[in-house]
């Protein structure tokens, strides 16, 4: 039985974590199902934009299904640590560091443990105004090895990342918001109205130039300015000889709207 959805229509691509009925707990069969969906993504010309999300509304995820994990454990499969390399999946969305198309993550109920992970891994978190954001793992003997223990202390000041960190303290959608956590928080009626706003925004930009722009923050954000000019891009290079940087300039001076191919 298949743990996720994915869907592509009109440039867009849904991943829904399908497994409600334990929060969309995340085991070894839906990370395989994901890493053949994120591979799928990369290759999928067609594809500008991804969201993701997990199914009814009370869960985004709550990471890894523990009840798995136990069985795990038991069977003398060794304890987990932080990466998912040699594991069903891999490279995770955690890991994808080169995926250069747009995630947005639409975030209603829980996100937490690699539920969490997952929505720091992505570049939009739109939320609705009940979900609870939160890294439990120091709470059960486990460390957030999906890159939260990074990415935490990466996108928040490091005294406030420590605290949720080694506590395990939740985040409530207005605090998340606050922090700058995420991009916006609505109500959770109106967080597919949100969703899709975001998405129109980005498939009105020219796919290589947000690639190319993803690429090089991610790339050089702990990069000294002068290196950060200094370094070469991938996407950046395919956008300065691609037809679109052409297409926009074009498009403006003749006053119509940008025909994009992403090429």
């Amino acid at each position: 039985m298949s743990r996720v959805r994915y869907d592509k229509s009109d440039r867009v691509a849904t991943v829904t974590l399908d497994r409600p009925e334990v929060l969309n707990a995340m085991d070894l069969a839906m990370h395989a199902e994901l890493g053949e969906i994120w591979d799928d993504v990369e290759a999928d010309d067609d594809v500008w934009v991804v969201v993701l999300t997990g199914a009814g509304d009370r869960s985004f995820s709550v990471g890894q299904d523990l009840k798995e994990r136990a069985e795990l454990d038991r069977s003398g499969a060794g304890t987990s640590t932080f990466g998912s390399r040699d594991k069903p999946g891999w490279p995770r969305l955690t890991e994808r560091f080169t995926l250069a198309k747009p995630v947005v993550a639409r975030v209603n109920g829980y996100a937490l443990g690699g539920g969490f992970e997952l929505a720091l891994a992505c570049d939009v978190i739109v939320a609705a105004d009940t979900a609870v954001f939160g890294l439990p793992e120091a709470k059960l003997g486990l460390v957030p090895g999906a890159g939260g223990a990074f990415r935490l202390a990466r996108q928040l000041p490091l005294r406030t990342a420590l605290g949720h960190l080694l506590t395990g303290r939740e985040i409530p959608a207005a605090r998340a918001l606050q922090l700058g956590l995420v991009n916006d928080v609505v109500p959770a009626a109106e967080l597919d109205d949100c969703v899709a706003g975001w998405v129109a925004d980005l498939l009105r930009a020219a796919p290589l130039s947000v690639r190319a722009i993803k690429e090089a923050v991610l790339r050089s954000v702990d990069l000294p300015l002068e290196q950060a000019f200094a370094t070469r891009y991938v996407w950046e290079e395919r956008r300065m000889r691609g037809a679109d940087a052409v297409e926009g300039p074009r498009a403006f001076a003749e006053k119509r709207k940008p025909n994009w191919c992403g090429r």
